[in-house]
């Protein structure tokens, strides 16, 4: 199961033979006891904990975004490794099985008994250098240090200080970092106090939790809708549920799609009230457009107005869909403008850009002309750069 599960991941995504070869050693039906092999061995997430409102608390991550993950840290045999969030444990097993017995990994884990049952299953594959220790991620583990490599496996809103400090100066991080809502797994390396990407993966994980932590705020204007701003970005609720109980207004924008909508978020995220909105199904049997993918759609959400993406099959066409905006309240008909000169902004870039860079400079510097995001938090300023495709 273990073979068929790196085969599935290969088909679709690349992954280098080292991080292939680990995959296929590890068991990762050892980490999650509570699931079925076919459950273990899905490219999929399992949530191990959930609170007491059956929000997920603690969880393995899909195998291909691990094996992207483990790729971007660049490992060698004998390298010294700091992850932050140990979870199950099976990322610190892959990465122990990377470095060898000549490595050592040091996983930090907040909550004890995540950090128990990651010690119990280590044990249990006979992981011997791999430390799992409890406490908060964001002073690091200066014991250990310096560190050759740093992952986290948990939502970063800002890089620690520590990290920092505690990493090689020829290092190479790797963190999901939460920006207005959009989190991206970025490799980077630090230069004259300036972190600069190497590479980016689009992801999500649950927010790392201790000091370092920035809550995201969820709020149900109505049964079948979620709307999840972060940031610290706040909406008044009563005024959110008042535009999802209004008629709604659907604009189709004429920008056809065929594949997936990389870099759109982008475009968006600088809207006043940038969210994630999260619909369930049902929204559509009381007449709310559906969102543009299966968990929801990047929008906006503001006291006189909610808005989002949505599509349908194109007419000349099925296997082309047809990008939309929707939106409800007062103001929807600004919102439905906004949002529709960003897709229609975006649509004339998406053939010239490749990629983003991302750099995190002090707070309030960073050359900012040509930035397709800028965002400004606690300790820094996060710019995010658009590739472009070279003149031939």
């Amino acid at each position: 199961m273990r073979r068929a599960l790196v085969e599935r991941i290969s088909a679709r995504r690349q992954l280098s033979d080292a991080v292939a070869a680990a995959m296929y050693k590890v068991p990762r039906h050892v980490f999650v006891p509570t699931a079925s092999l076919e459950e273990a061995y899905a490219n999929d997430t399992v949530v191990t904990r959930r609170d007491d409102t059956g929000i997920a608390t603690s969880s393995a991550s899909a195998p291909w975004l691990v094996g992207q993950m483990l790729d971007q840290l660049q490992l060698q045999p004998g390298m010294r490794v700091l992850e932050i969030g140990a979870g199950t444990g099976y990322n610190a097993a892959l990465i122990a099985e990377l470095v060898g017995p000549t490595g050592h990994v040091t996983a930090v884990e907040i909550t004890p008994d995540v950090a128990a049952d990651a010690r119990k299953a280590l044990a249990t594959i006979g992981a011997t250098n791999v430390e799992i220790v409890c406490g908060d991620g964001e002073y690091g583990h200066p014991q250990a240090a310096a560190h050759d490599r740093i992952i986290s496996t948990a939502g970063v809103w800002e890089i620690p200080d520590a990290w920092a400090e505690q990493l090689s100066p020829e290092g190479v991080l790797v963190a999901p970092l939460r920006m207005r809502g959009l989190t991206r797994s970025v490799a980077m390396t630090r230069e004259a106090g300036v972190w600069r990407s190497h590479s980016t993966v689009t992801c999500g994980f649950m927010p790392i939790r201790g000091k370092g932590e920035m809550p995201e705020r969820n709020i149900r204007p109505a049964e079948d809708l979620f709307v999840r701003f972060d940031d610290g970005q706040d909406a008044d609720a009563l005024a959110l549920a008042q535009a999802a109980a209004s008629p709604g207004r659907v604009d189709w924008s004429g920008v056809l799609i065929d594949r997936s909508l990389e870099l759109l978020d982008f475009y968006l995220a600088e809207l006043d009230g940038f969210c994630r909105v999260l619909a369930s199904p049902s929204i559509t049997e009381r007449g709310l457009a559906e969102p543009v993918n299966d968990w929801g759609s990047m929008g906006a959400a503001t006291d006189e107005a909610l808005g989002y993406l949505t599509k349908r099959t194109c007419l000349d066409n099925p296997y082309l869909y047809e990008l939309g905006v929707c939106a409800y309240g007062p103001r929807a008909a600004a919102m439905l403008a906004d949002l529709t000169e960003r897709v229609h902004r975006w649509d004339r870039d998406r053939e010239s850009i490749t990629g983003v860079r991302i750099e995190i400079h002090p707070p309030g510097q960073g050359e900012m002309a040509d930035a397709l995001m800028i965002a400004d938090k606690r300790r820094s300023r996060v710019v995010v750069r658009p590739v472009r495709q070279e003149s031939k």
